[in-house]
C-alpha cells in the first residue's frame, strides 16, 4: 500500500468523545472546515463508565458548556432517564444536577447531530501518526496511509490511547467496551517529544434487570418536576425511570479480601495511577477496613435495553470473584453480570505542559483535551474540548485568544488546575476546588457566561434575546421586593411563628423578610399577593441575590484582588534561574510551568509567597528600567 494524500482541513480532531465532540462542534460553527476521527463510528460519545451526566461539581460544569453555546446539556435533557437535584439539604453553591440517561440514544442523538453540522466531516479512521510541518501546518497519517493535512489538531483520545483492559488475571490491549485502542498514536506523540505516563480508572459491570430482585431493594425516585440542564430546554416532562440503592456486607467484605491478591491492582499488574476519588470496590474495601457496608445504586442504561448499571461497584477483579461477591449483595443473590467490570489502563499527558488555550506551549497548534491532559469525567472532558475548539477555530481564523479564569467559571478552575498544578491523578472536578464557589453556582452560569457564549459566535440571536427577556424580568422582580411592604397580620406572624423566627409589628419590606434564612417565596406566597406570575428560575435569582448578599460582596472583593495579580503578566522567555532570591524549587517549577501571570504562578505548587514577592520586586525593577529606557 502506498501513502495518498486524503484532504486538507481547517481544524482535526482525534477521538469523538465527549470532548472531541464538542471540540469538533464548536471549531465547525465558529466557520473552521473541521474533521474528526473516531476509531469506531458506533463509539461515538460513548458513555463507556456511568449512563449518566451530571454530579456534584460535573453539573456545574454541564450548565457552563451550555451557557457558552456547547451541546452536552442538551443531549443530556433529550436523553434523560431521571433527573436529581443532589446536596438540596446544603447551600446554593454545591446544588448540582445530575441525569441518569438513555446510553444508546445519547450515542445516537449525539452523532447525527455531528452528521447534521456544517463545516464537519466525520471519518471512521484510526490516526497512527502526526507530524508538525514546516509551515506550522499538521500531516496526520490514517492506518489505511491516508494523510491529511490541518492547520490545528485536538487530540481527544480518552482512554483508548494505549488502552489495557484488566480482569483479574487476564489483560489485553482494548478501549472500552471491547472497541479497537489507539494502539500507534502514542508512540508518534513520544516521538515529536511530547512524554506520556499512564492513568487507570475502572467501570463495572452490567447485570440484566429481570434477575435482580428489585422489589427488596430502597427505591431512589427522581425530582418532581424534573430541572434540565439547558437554558434552552422549557420543560422535560416526566421521570422516565427510578433508580434503586442496595449495599455491601461482611460476605462481600471477605470474598474479596480472600481473593484481594488476584486483582491486579494489588498484584502489581496494573502499573496506571487510578482516581483517588472514584476508587474501586476492592480499593474501598482495603482503605476503609473498618466500615460494615459501601452503597452502591442500581441504574438502568436505557429504556430499550435490560442492561443496569451498578454505581459504586467498578473492580479488576478475576470474573468468577465477581459473579462471587455481586451475588452477596441483597436484591443480586441471582443477578445475571451481562459485562463484568474492568479496569483500563491508558496514556495521557502532563497537562502543565500547556497553555490556558489548551495548547501545547512548545508545538503551535496542537491541543489535548479531556482524559489526554489527565482529567476523568465525561464532563471535565466536555469543557475542555469546547475550550480547546474554540481556540484552535480562533487560531485559524487570527482572533485573540480564549481564557477563561477561576473566578468567570468551574471551567476555567479545571484548566487552571490542571495547567498550573498538574494530574498525578485522573482529575476530577469537585466543588471544593473552587475557592469562589458561591459565585460560580450551577443556577447563574448563563448570567456568566452566555454573553460570552453570544460574542464568539455560538449562542444564536433568538437564545440571546430569551436571555436578556430573563435578565430584565430578574431586575424588575428585585425592584419589586425592595419596594413592597408586607403589612402586619395574624397571618403573616403565624407564618414567621412556625418557622421559627421573630414577628412583625409594622410593615416590613419583603426585601427584609427574605433575608432571613427561615423563609423563602414558596413560604411567603400567601401574605405576598401581589406576587408576579413569573418562572421559578426568577426568584430563584433574587432569592440567592437577597440571601447571600453579604457573602457575594465578599467574594467579589477576592476575585477583584485575583485579577490585580493576573494582570501582572511575566515574561514567556524568562530563564528564572537568574533570578536571584528564588528558592531552587520554585526556579524549577516555574521554568516547567511557565506561568503566564503572577496569579498563576502563584497557585504553582512549591512557590511560595516569599517567591511571589521576589517576582513582585523583578517585575515593578524591570519595568522601571524599562521605562527608562524609552525615555532616554
Amino acid at each position: 500500500m502506498s501513502i495518498y494524500f486524503a484532504g486538507n482541513y481547517d481544524v482535526a480532531v482525534i477521538g469523538a468523545g465527549h470532548a472531541g465532540i464538542e471540540a469538533a462542534l464548536a471549531a465547525a460553527r465558529l466557520g473552521c472546515k473541521t474533521a474528526i476521527f473516531t476509531i469506531n463510528m458506533d463509539a461515538v460519545g460513548n458513555c463507556p463508565c456511568n449512563p449518566s451526566i451530571g454530579g456534584t461539581a460535573k453539573g456545574h460544569l454541564v450548565r457552563e458548556i451550555d451557557a457558552l453555546g456547547g451541546e452536552m446539556g442538551k443531549t443530556a435533557d433529550e436523553c434523560f432517564l431521571q433527573m436529581r437535584m443532589l446536596n438540596l439539604g446544603k447551600g446554593p453553591a454545591v446544588h448540582s444536577l445530575r441525569a441518569q440517561i438513555d446510553r444508546r440514544k445519547y450515542q445516537d442523538v449525539m452523532k447525527h447531530k455531528l452528521e447534521l453540522t456544517d463545516n464537519l466531516d466525520m471519518r471512521q479512521a484510526e490516526i497512527t501518526d502526526i507530524e508538525q510541518n514546516n509551515d506550522g501546518t499538521w500531516t496526520l497519517t490514517t492506518r489505511m496511509l491516508a494523510q491529511f493535512v490541518a492547520k490545528t489538531v485536538i487530540i481527544a483520545t480518552g482512554t483508548y490511547l494505549g488502552g489495557k483492559i484488566f480482569i483479574g488475571e487476564v489483560s489485553y490491549e482494548s478501549g472500552p467496551d471491547g472497541v479497537f485502542p489507539a494502539t500507534f498514536l502514542g508512540e508518534s506523540l513520544r516521538k515529536l517529544g511530547i512524554p506520556t505516563r499512564r492513568f487507570k480508572t475502572g467501570t463495572p459491570a452490567r447485570v440484566k434487570r429481570s434477575t435482580i430482585d428489585l422489589d427488596s431493594l430502597e427505591v431512589q425516585e427522581g425530582d418532581v418536576p424534573p430541572v434540565p440542564f439547558s437554558y434552552d430546554t422549557e420543560s422535560l416532562g416526566e421521570n422516565k425511570v427510578v433508580c434503586h440503592i442496595s449495599y455491601t456486607n461482611e460476605n462481600t467484605k471477605k470474598i474479596i479480601l480472600d481473593n484481594i491478591h488476584r486483582s491486579p491492582l494489588y498484584g502489581g499488574k496494573i502499573e496506571g495511577v487510578g482516581p483517588r476519588y472514584c476508587p474501586s470496590l476492592e480499593d474501598k474495601i482495603v482503605r476503609f477496613e473498618h466500615k460494615e457496608r459501601h452503597q452502591l445504586f442500581i441504574e438502568p442504561c436505557g429504556l430499550d435495553t435490560e442492561e443496569m448499571y451498578l454505581q459504586g461497584m467498578s473492580s479488576s477483579l478475576p470474573e468468577e470473584v465477581q459473579i462471587q461477591f455481586y451475588h452477596t449483595i441483597p436484591g443480586l443473590e441471582n443477578a445475571l453480570i451481562m459485562r463484568p467490570a474492568y479496569a483500563i489502563e491508558y496514556d495521557c499527558i502532563d497537562p502543565t505542559t500547556m497553555n490556558a488555550t489548551l495548547e501545547f506551549r512548545d508545538f503551535s497548534g496542537l491541543y489535548g483535551a479531556g482524559q489526554f491532559n489527565g482529567s476523568s469525567g465525561y464532563e471535565e472532558a466536555a469543557a475542555q474540548g469546547l475550550i480547546a475548539g474554540i481556540n484552535a477555530a480562533h487560531k485559524v481564523m487570527g482572533k485573540d485568544e480564549f481564557v477563561l479564569d477561576r473566578a468567570s467559571s468551574y471551567i476555567g478552575t479545571l484548566i487552571d488546575d490542571l495547567i498550573t498544578k498538574g494530574a498525578n491523578e485522573p482529575y476530577r472536578m469537585m466543588t471544593s476546588r473552587s475557592e469562589y464557589r458561591l459565585i460560580l453556582r450551577q443556577d447563574n452560569a448563563d448570567e456568566r457566561l452566555t454573553p460570552i457564549g453570544y460574542e464568539l459566535g455560538l449562542i444564536s440571536k433568538e437564545r440571546w434575546a430569551r436571555f436578556n427577556e430573563k435578565q430584565r424580568l430578574i431586575k424588575e422582580e428585585m425592584k419589586r421586593v425592595k419596594h413592597t411592604t408586607i403589612p402586619s397580620s395574624e397571618k403573616l406572624n403565624e407564618i414567621l411563628v412556625s418557622r421559627e423566627t421573630s414577628p412583625v409589628e409594622g410593615g416590613i419590606r419583603l426585601f427584609e423578610l427574605l433575608k432571613r434564612p427561615q423563609l423563602n417565596y414558596k413560604v411567603l406566597q400567601e401574605v405576598d399577593i401581589l406576587r408576579p406570575d413569573l418562572p421559578d428560575a426568577i426568584f430563584e435569582q433574587v432569592e440567592i441575590a437577597i440571601k447571600y448578599e453579604g457573602y457575594i460582596k465578599k467574594q467579589l472583593a477576592q476575585v477583584e484582588q485575583m485579577r490585580k495579580l493576573e494582570v501582572k503578566t511575566l515574561p514567556a522567555d524568562v530563564d528564572y534561574k537568574t533570578l536571584s532570591g528564588l528558592r531552587l524549587e520554585a526556579q524549577e517549577k516555574l521554568n516547567r510551568i511557565r506561568p503566564a501571570n503572577i496569579g498563576q504562578a502563584s497557585r504553582i505548587s512549591g512557590v511560595s509567597p516569599a517567591d511571589i514577592s521576589v517576582l513582585l520586586i523583578w517585575l515593578a525593577k524591570r519595568s522601571q528600567e524599562k521605562t527608562t529606557t524609552e525615555v532616554e
